[in-house]
């Protein structure tokens, strides 16, 4: 496949894992952040910095979405639609409520761009290694134009229909993230406190029917007790928590687990570790039983 130019907003964890496998695979990214910290990065990774968002797109065969906030996705939209390309096909690929999403989408809509709703599950770790899944939908025209592109950054990518059931199968993914690594931390305390050696829970564990690949992938750093760098970070996992109890609740599902999960990444959070790997829950459960733990 010939190279395309990628336009990217926003460089994160993700966002920038994304943008060095795409030119490694060829493609020409450009890319903006209202980070500093961030752009001044892109150098390295050998994407090219613009200074908006609109320039950041301008000319691209696909741009994409990698955003934190809410606010930060409607600031986008409201940029790109002041700056239309009429054809221009964007993936959204940030956990969002499917209100905002659907708002976006409308409005790109009007300025004549095509908005896929196409979450990521997967770590920044994963990311870095293109083990990422992808949860594509909206028009399947677009979808299609995109998906060689996807293969630059992603395992694999999935087609599911109308536009928001992306992120309505991430809602589901992202249930079962929360509550698997509650239980990965719940095991190894369990283990750790019993007597066992971390790193043996680790590797029983891992050859037997209780693994998951929360555990394999952040078993290692709970046994360590060290949660840096984050894969996600808490202040994450907790807005996507309440995106998804949110959802929930509008359809009149009842989600015990991950009301049972929740607090503790706001324990965790209350205990500083907002901003390191949500591995941390961990950390709130090994102090509840006593375990002497590194850091804070």
């Amino acid at each position: 496949m010939v190279g395309q130019r990628i336009g990217i907003v926003g460089l994160g964890i993700m966002g920038s894992a994304i943008g060095r496998n795409l030119i490694a695979a060829g493609h020409t990214v450009a890319g903006f952040d209202t980070d500093p910290g961030q752009m001044a990065r892109l150098a390295a990774d050998r994407v090219t910095k613009c200074g908006s968002a609109a320039e950041a797109v301008r000319g691209a065969d696909l741009a994409l979405t990698s955003l934190p906030t809410i606010e930060a996705l409607d600031a986008t939209v409201t940029a790109l639609a002041a700056a239309p390309q009429p054809g221009l096909v964007i993936a959204e690929l940030s956990t969002m409520p499917l209100e905002v999403k659907e708002r976006a989408h409308d409005r790109l809509q009007a300025a004549g761009m095509t908005l896929l709703d196409c979450p990521l599950s997967g770590t920044g770790a994963q990311a870095v290694t293109r083990d990422l899944a992808l949860f594509g939908s909206g028009d399947e025209a677009a979808f299609g134009r995109a998906r060689p592109v996807f293969d630059g950054f992603a395992r694999v990518s999935h087609y599911l229909g109308a536009f928001g059931n992306g992120s309505r199968m991430k809602f589901v993914a992202n249930l079962l993230v929360s509550v698997h690594n509650v239980a990965a931390a719940e095991a190894i305390v369990l283990g750790v406190k019993s007597g066992l050696d971390p790193q043996r829970i680790l590797e029983v564990i891992g050859s037997g029917a209780g693994t998951s690949r929360i555990f394999e992938l952040r078993g290692p750093m709970m046994a360590k007790g060290v949660y840096t760098p984050p894969t996600a970070t808490m202040h994450v996992m907790q807005k996507d928590s309440a995106i998804i109890a949110a959802f929930a609740d509008a359809l009149g599902v009842d989600t015990p687990m991950l009301d049972t999960a929740a607090p503790l990444y706001d324990e965790a959070e209350a205990l500083g570790y907002a901003e390191e790997d949500v591995g941390a829950v961990h950390a709130v459960l090994a102090r509840r039983a006593g375990l002497k733990s590194k850091g804070k």
